[in-house]
């Protein structure tokens, strides 16, 4: 039989994260691990950093009469800064803007079109469906005219896909391909995991930064992210209106019932 001393003894335990004091002396003779640091301090730190930056990059994506309409509320000293900068932006895009438009391409000018263009810069190219049934065919066809329109700096091409490549299925249309320096860099089947039928210019703002095309804090990609989230708050806010009229009227109908007892 061990000694009394070399006996182990089950300590009780309710909760080793507690803050007590009988935590504190298991901790202090090792029964139980250190308390881990906690994360608050370091989540406050993120939370104020975030704020600071938002706030920094308030005016980020604004247009030039965004800036205007905010004279009376902001520093002109700062305003004319993002004025400034802002123009340079416009300035520098309207000198790259040598496109505007889809070009319809056929196979013979596929190399010179796409391929040796793609040296010059980010070629974007749609494989489009031979049937019109088609539905996402469509849809990246109407979202390539407004990207093209927007981002006049970059090329969009597009071809029907079976004039392209002999015998590509109508079930892979539409197919999306990025040329740089003469290679493929990115290809996209059918627009499944961007979003089907309901992808938008947000999802080619997103396919843009990733090859490169364009920089995240492009004033064209920010502007339409900020509108989204201005729009889902407005959505929010809408719904939380009327979820607040729905709970008054139903109150206004419980005093009648009231007071028809």
């Amino acid at each position: 039989m061990a000694a009394p001393a070399d006996q182990r003894i089950a300590v009780p335990i309710d909760d080793p994260n507690a803050d007590t004091e009988w935590n504190d002396i298991l901790r202090k003779h090792g029964v139980i691990p250190e308390k881990p640091p906690s994360p608050t301090p370091m989540i406050e730190e993120a939370i104020l950093e975030g704020r600071r930056l938002a706030h920094e990059n308030r005016l980020e994506g604004k247009e030039l009469d965004e800036l205007d309409a905010l004279e009376d509320e902001e520093d002109e000293a700062f305003l004319e800064q993002y004025r400034q900068k802002r123009m340079q932006e416009l300035n520098k895009l309207t000198k790259k803007s040598i496109h505007g438009a889809v070009y319809p391409i056929s196979k013979p000018e596929y190399s010179r079109e796409v391929t040796e263009a793609s040296n010059n810069g980010p070629v974007f190219v749609n494989l489009t469906a031979s049937l019109g049934t088609n539905v996402e065919s469509r849809v990246l066809s109407e979202l390539w005219k407004q990207a093209a329109k927007e981002y006049g700096d970059i090329k969009f091409c597009e071809i029907r896909a079976d004039k392209a490549i002999e015998n590509y299925p109508d079930r892979n249309c539409p197919t999306i391909l990025v040329y740089k320096n003469g290679d493929i860099v990115k290809q996209i089947v059918t627009l499944v995991t961007v979003g089907g039928v309901r992808m938008s210019m947000i999802e080619i703002d997103d396919l843009l930064v990733e090859v490169g095309a364009v920089g995240e804090k492009d004033m064209r990609v920010v502007k339409r992210k900020r509108d989204v989230e201005d729009a889902k708050e407005e959505q929010l806010m809408g719904k939380g209106i009327k979820s607040g009229n729905l709970r008054h009227a139903t109150a206004v109908d419980d005093d009648d019932d009231e007071d028809w007892d």
